[in-house]
């Protein structure tokens, strides 16, 4: 799950889903936050997903190089005949992580800079109709 969750968001110059332990975040979700049936279809994904790296490159997915994982997730957006269970798996995961990263405190303190309303106050804003300014 954490080779996975770093190919969808890979550390740069911002950390990666490892360094913010999106994988866990992903398990955590699925555990707390889906049926047990749902859980096991997300299962059966993940071993197709194995699978499917296996079949691809005949190595595991963490086994693969960068350009190799990231080749593997491309094609679930060129090939639309994977069975429901790996589709669902991968949307899953992608999507959690995703999630993960942008409610996380450093995207939330460090990317996204936010200002408590009202916000603060810029005397020198223009008015574009004073006339409707002064009669307001």
């Amino acid at each position: 799950m954490a080779g996975l969750a770093e190919t969808i968001i890979p550390k740069t110059t911002t950390p990666g889903a490892i360094d913010l332990g999106l994988d866990k975040f992903v398990w955590l979700m699925l555990d707390d936050c889906t049926k047990k049936e749902d859980q096991d279809a997300f299962f059966k994904g993940m071993t197709e997903f194995n699978d499917l790296t296996q079949k691809m490159y005949n190595k595991k997915f963490t086994d693969l190089s960068p350009d190799q994982k990231a080749a593997v997730l491309k094609t679930f957006d060129k090939n639309k005949t994977y069975s429901k269970e790996l589709n669902g798996f991968y949307g899953k995961v992608h999507g959690l992580t995703v999630w993960g990263y942008t409610e996380s405190k450093y995207f939330m303190t460090k990317e996204i800079v936010y200002e408590q309303i009202p916000g603060r106050y810029n005397a020198h804003f223009p008015v574009k109709n004073l006339k409707a300014a002064k009669n307001g």
